[in-house]
């Protein structure tokens, strides 16, 4: 029987070219990988090796065999990979939202009605969620609307409403309400990591520039002294002290008001239990 370790030693002194290189690589000595050459010479009962004095080479053969160890060595690599992966998932939920809110509403729920799994949560394209959904990859999805698809379950789940934060001094301060298109070309503050909002307020704002910020702290600091918009929404709450005297006002466009759907399989019928989100509201700080 093959032993892998033999191989990698084999695969080891093919890449190297001598014992002693291949052995210094190994950790181990030149003596015992001359005896584990010896070892798959008899394992595989051909000759392996052209051998002359203090010179070891690979025959022929030996460099057919050396590319079957690689082969067996890279799917010992992949079984591992696929079982270790298979017992994760047997322990995590894997969900993929279209955005970072509905993720917060969704994970306490997960914890108290699972409370022997792990959660493991991403953001990812709108695009793909439904597909990853259908080839198991993912366990839930969330997605910015309703969507069918042939053994999948989708189920409203949370609200969200767009707003736009502006200085008191702003020509559009004092709207009870406004669209994108009256936005459109001024520059704005955005966070990081916000799901289909980035792409969407790019595509309805073309003319405007976005200054995005990753941390958290800068970017509360720049609402404070800065005159740029921002956005928020009704699920978000910034800390309230840098908003402070700025004009919180609703984008009333059909994208700004969006309804967040939850997908999973049919036969996963344990995410019945999973009930919409709350009017709750998530701190930022």
């Amino acid at each position: 029987m093959l032993d892998l370790e033999e191989l990698r030693q084999l695969a080891a002194f093919a890449r190297w070219g001598t014992l002693s290189r291949a052995a210094e690589e190994l950790h181990i000595s030149q003596p015992t990988l001359s005896r584990t050459m010896q070892s798959l010479e008899e394992e595989f009962g051909v000759s392996l090796f052209v051998r002359e004095k203090n010179k070891i080479e690979l025959n022929e053969t030996g460099r057919r065999a050396v590319e079957a160890a690689k082969a067996l060595l890279r799917e010992a690599e992949e079984t591992v990979r696929r079982v270790r992966e298979y017992d994760r998932r047997l322990h995590t939920i894997a969900v993929e939202s279209c955005a970072p809110a509905p993720m917060w509403a969704l994970q306490p729920q997960l914890t108290r009605l699972f409370p022997g799994m792990s959660v493991s949560a991403s953001l990812e394209e709108v695009e793909a969620i439904p597909g990853h959904v259908t080839g198991g990859s993912c366990d839930l999805g969330i997605l910015p609307g309703a969507v069918e698809a042939a053994g999948v379950k989708c189920v409203p789940f949370l609200q969200e409403e767009l707003y736009v934060c502006l200085p008191p001094d702003h020509p559009l301060a004092g709207c009870a309400s406004v669209t994108f298109e009256m936005l459109n070309g001024y520059n704005c503050l955005l966070r990081s990591q916000i799901g289909f909002w980035d792409a969407m307020s790019r595509r309805k704002m073309p003319a405007s520039r976005f200054l995005v910020q990753t941390d958290a702290f800068e970017m509360r600091e720049l609402i404070r002294s800065s005159s740029l918009p921002c956005f928020t929404t009704n699920l978000v709450n910034f800390g309230g002290e840098e908003t402070r005297g700025r004009a919180i006002i609703p984008i009333r466009d059909a994208e700004a008001q969006v309804s967040y759907h939850l997908i999973y399989r049919e036969a996963c019928r344990e995410y019945d239990a999973i009930r919409g989100g709350g009017p709750g509201v998530y701190d930022l700080r």
